[in-house]
């Protein structure tokens, strides 16, 4: 069982702005937290920070993992301790494939050798049993993707590092039915083996995929309430209030 815990976390802008006024949440393996909120209320500057953006700094407060403060470690050390971020808008790397990129990020992340064609076929198969084409390992990445390309493109990445913690932004944002339900077969595949998730959301149709062990609402920098499922029910009916 590995424990997160973010404590009064305060993250400013680098025109000086603070966005995030003191946010802290409790992640164990496993557990599924969605965070709601309207727009401009700071979940996405939430994410980012926590990974090192270079456009945000964590101005107060800690992010530990099992007991360890790893608040002001470089982003690519947040990632060997298990830390994982889709980006709501995740860049295109022309002349790389996703192999490739997978390969060489699993080999620094988990500090294993692995031959290329191994670490395919055992990808490839984890990718048949929740019906994403294992073609998309040999495109470039996010290339010439469509929105729910990018996202099954996410999953694969998740699949493959296998992260601690991953931290979702609109995953389910821009997706067609048939990639949503890859999206979320993967989530849960991860889920069983350990792997704990926090998602930023807009949409209430996650509700008909998951069932979230946690929902908070966030709101001007803040989360101003915290509950179950019920909460994420109550927010689609009556919309974002404290």
């Amino acid at each position: 069982m590995h424990t997160l815990n973010i404590e009064n976390l305060k993250v400013t802008h680098k025109d000086g702005k603070e966005i995030v006024h003191g946010v802290s949440l409790a992640v164990k393996s496993g557990e599924l937290h969605i965070v709601m909120g309207p727009n401009g209320s700071g979940k996405t500057t939430f994410l980012n920070a926590l990974l090192g953006h270079p456009s945000y700094a964590i101005s107060s407060g800690t992010i530990v993992i099992d007991g360890e403060d790893i608040t002001n470690i470089p982003t690519e050390k947040k990632a060997e301790k298990g830390l994982f971020l889709s980006m709501q808008y995740p860049p295109e790397v022309a002349g790389v494939t996703v192999l490739s990129f997978l390969h060489r990020a699993y080999r620094l992340i988990k500090k294993e050798e692995i031959a290329v064609l191994d670490f395919y076929r055992t990808l490839e198969e984890k990718l048949k049993k929740i019906n994403i084409d294992p073609a998309l390992l040999k495109r470039f990445v996010n290339v010439g993707f469509s929105g729910g390309e990018k996202k099954q493109s996410e999953v694969v990445q998740l699949i493959a590092l296998a992260p601690r913690f991953a931290f979702l932004d609109e995953i389910d944002s821009g997706v067609d039915v048939d990639a949503l339900g890859k999206v979320f077969a993967g989530i849960e595949m991860l889920r069983k083996d350990g792997t704990a998730f926090v998602i930023v959301t807009h949409h209430g149709a996650i509700l008909e995929r998951v069932k979230p062990d946690f929902v908070h609402v966030m709101k001007d920098g803040q989360i101003v309430r915290s509950g179950g499922a019920e909460l994420a029910h109550e927010v689609l009916a009556k919309g974002f209030k404290e």
